[in-house]
């Protein structure tokens, strides 16, 4: 069956949804900046956020240079096929947008702090894309573990699209959603805009330029 370009702008049904697979892709260790590792479990204290902002690559540095970010990786979320790879997902055909895992200490960084760096980062207002980025896999979400951080995102999501609107920008198109799986992409994609990989790689993240006020929801540590 012909897929459309079209059709990549709409997430499939879990029925239209492609097959997936058993097996898990492999991840390495560690990470090639903290130097900690990519899978749990982690320490003691440690919490996990995961957030998609477009394309996983700036993603991910966006948050791996946080003070108090444990650690990051990209995966996929929010779609129906199990353990998909890049090219399924790309296809439009699996539901996934392209997320980062963010474990962080909760004493070091809050996870206001962590919504903050999400919604200066990237555009939320663009729907299944972010900038020349097109397709279901690019749009912003966040995947809430927990009340409180539904709570947070949810409170975070109104007081900045009140400050977008003051600012005469459109409304925000963020997916806000329980965190379901988390498959982990393949070993070229994690950090991949690291100093021993492509320092000078590809990102297509632009912010706003719109300030996120501080203090935007309940602390969820």
């Amino acid at each position: 069956m012909l897929f459309s370009n079209r059709n990549k702008l709409s997430v499939p049904s879990a029925e239209d949804a492609l097959p997936g697979r058993d097996a898990t892709i492999p991840v390495p260790n560690p990470h090639t900046v903290l130097g900690t590792p990519l899978t749990p479990p982690f320490p003691a204290g440690i919490e996990v956020a995961y957030f998609g902002l477009g394309c996983f690559w700036g993603a991910e540095r966006a948050f791996w240079s946080l003070p108090g970010v444990y650690t990051t990786a990209v995966g996929y979320q929010g779609g129906s096929t199990p353990n998909p790879t890049y090219e399924e997902v790309c296809s439009g055909r699996t539901g996934h947008t392209e997320a980062v895992l963010v474990a962080y200490d909760p004493a070091e960084i809050s996870y206001d702090d962590l919504l903050k760096a999400f919604w200066e980062a990237h555009d939320p207002t663009q729907g299944m894309r972010q900038g020349n980025d097109v397709g279901t896999q690019y749009r912003s979400a966040i995947y809430t573990v927990g009340e409180e951080q539904a709570t947070a995102a949810e409170l975070s999501q109104r007081r900045y699209d009140d400050a977008l609107a003051r600012a005469g920008k459109g409304e925000i198109t963020t997916e806000v959603a329980p965190a379901g799986p988390f498959y982990y992409a393949e070993d070229y994609h994690q950090q991949y805009l690291s100093p021993s990989k492509n320092p000078g790689g590809y990102c297509s993240m632009t912010g706003t330029g719109v300030s996120c006020p501080i203090g935007v929801g309940v602390d969820a540590s």
